[in-house]
This record gives structure tokens, C-alpha cells and sequence, in this order.
């Protein structure tokens, strides 16, 4: 077991890590969050495609609104800028994964947004 003191926004925490040996354990730690984002997204965009009848366009880390570039009923193609967010102090264009058509708009311009927040849905 190690411990490390870590600073994050100004508040300092102590954390203990425990190192686990061998070449065994690094694969399933590696393979892990690899399957858990991937099978996390599916089963919420399903359901959610049911209920709204479109993609969810959700925010990748938390951050503030500084700008909607689209209106609902606007076409979008995919790729396309959406949103601007502001994290870290850089703004990040949050893009449409699919084309089509603003179906809602959730985010307003100046709002704080947490990781996974709907953005937007595009239909």
C-alpha cells in the first residue's frame, strides 16, 4: 500500500493505493472500464430513443454553457457544433453524433452542466 498526498482545486486529500502484481490483474483493470462505458451508453440510449425518438446529445464533463449554436427544428448534420462548454477554462465545440433535425434543447446558454447532462436530441 502507498500513500500519496493529491491536490485537486486547492483542497488537498491523502490517498492510499494498493499495487497489485503481476501481468493477470493489469488485463482485466485495462479491459474493465473499457466494457463498462460501452455497455453503460446502449441500454440509456434505447430506452431513451423510445421515450424522445432521437438521440440524446449529453455533455462528456461537466462545465458551463457558454453558447447553443442550434434551434429547435434546425437540421444539423452530423458532426456538426451544437453547443460550446466551457471546462477547465477551454472551450470545447460538443458536436451532433448523427444528422437530423432539433427535436429539444435543454442546455441554455450561461448554465452549469454535470457529466452526462442532455444537451440536446436530435431526431
Amino acid at each position: 500500500m502507498k500513500r500519496y498526498n493529491i491536490t485537486v482545486n486547492g483542497k488537498a486529500y491523502d490517498v492510499a493505493v494498493e499495487e497489485v502484481g503481476g501481468d493477470a490483474a493489469a488485463a482485466p483493470v485495462a479491459a474493465a472500464p473499457a466494457a463498462t462505458p460501452a455497455a453503460a451508453p446502449a441500454p440509456a440510449a434505447a430506452p431513451a430513443a423510445a421515450a424522445v425518438e432521437g438521440t440524446k446529445v449529453t455533455a462528456p464533463m461537466p462545465g458551463n454553457v457558454l453558447d447553443v449554436k442550434v434551434a429547435v427544428g434546425d437540421t444539423v448534420a452530423a458532426g456538426q457544433a451544437i453547443v460550446v462548454l466551457e471546462a477547465m477554462k477551454m472551450e470545447n465545440d460538443i458536436n451532433a453524433p448523427v444528422a437530423g433535425k432539433i427535436l429539444s434543447i435543454t442546455a441554455t446558454k450561461g448554465s452549469q452542466v454535470d457529466t452526462g447532462a442532455v444537451l440536446a436530441v436530435i431526431g
